[in-house]
């Protein structure tokens, strides 16, 4: 099994580690509907999706349970 010759230090470890952070998410927003999404992806604004100020699919709303009577 391969040993290091010498003891790394907590600051050259750290250093080695000092990029590993999370970025928060870039959101932006839509100029059509005024909400804020993520760049470049699809999302959803009262049953409508929307890409890019454009609306690509609409969701249609589940057809009522038939009762048992």
């Amino acid at each position: 099994m391969a040993h290091p010759k010498r003891k790394i230090s907590s600051t050259r470890r750290d250093k080695r580690r000092a990029h590993h952070k999370l970025t928060p998410v870039a959101l932006s927003t839509c100029p059509v509907t005024g909400v804020l999404h993520q760049s470049h992806r699809a999302y959803w604004v009262e049953d409508k999706m929307y890409y890019n100020g454009r609306v690509v699919a609409i969701r249609e709303s589940a057809p009522a349970a038939p009762s048992a009577e």
